[in-house]
């Protein structure tokens, strides 16, 4: 999967074949979505949606993560950063806290939006998402080097798992435990 999305016909809504994958409301997932479709999100996610097409997230929906597409209509809450090839568009009941790296904004009255707004080209949007650790990417966390003798400090559970980069190349994350 790579970041040239195929372009899209300006009156388009979604995919040609009217396909798409749905996260109800109730619904918890945490991970990363790939779809060529619209994703659809009315529940609960936590990691990264990618779509080749359209995201729509409802009012009651909340995301923890970061959100790469074409076009994508927000009506929920996100702690994160969009990545948008083409249209953002924010609806009043939306809190938005993290960047946006977008082509073009649409934003309604009564929006909530906490963070940075940079206006990319298509090139930039391919150059931000083929890179194997985008800017918006945190570090690992590194533990401190005890010195010999002494006793390491309690440590915080976390679970570790590796998440591929939304194009193949592998990285890896880390999650505190619920």
């Amino acid at each position: 999967m790579n970041a040239n999305f195929p372009k899209q016909n300006e009156n388009s809504v979604g995919n040609i074949a009217g396909e798409s994958s749905k996260i109800s409301a109730g619904t918890t997932i945490k991970g990363e979505i790939q779809s060529p479709n619209d994703i659809i999100v009315d529940g609960n996610f936590e990691g990264r949606i990618i779509s080749q097409s359209r995201v729509i997230v409802g009012a009651k929906a909340n995301i923890k993560g970061d959100v790469i597409c074409n076009n994508c209509d927000f009506s929920g809450n996100i702690e994160g950063n969009f990545f948008v090839k083409d249209t953002l568009s924010l609806s009043g009941s939306c809190i938005v806290n993290g960047d946006l790296h977008i082509k073009r904004l649409q934003v309604e009255l009564d929006a909530k939006f906490n963070g940075n707004c940079h206006m990319i080209s298509e090139e930039e949007f391919s150059r931000l998402t083929n890179s194997g650790k985008p800017a918006t990417q945190p570090e690992p966390a590194k533990m401190p080097q005890q010195p010999a003798g002494e006793p390491a400090p309690a440590q915080q559970n976390q679970s570790r798992f590796s998440v591929s980069h939304p194009f193949g190349e592998p990285r890896k994350q880390n999650f505190p435990e619920a």
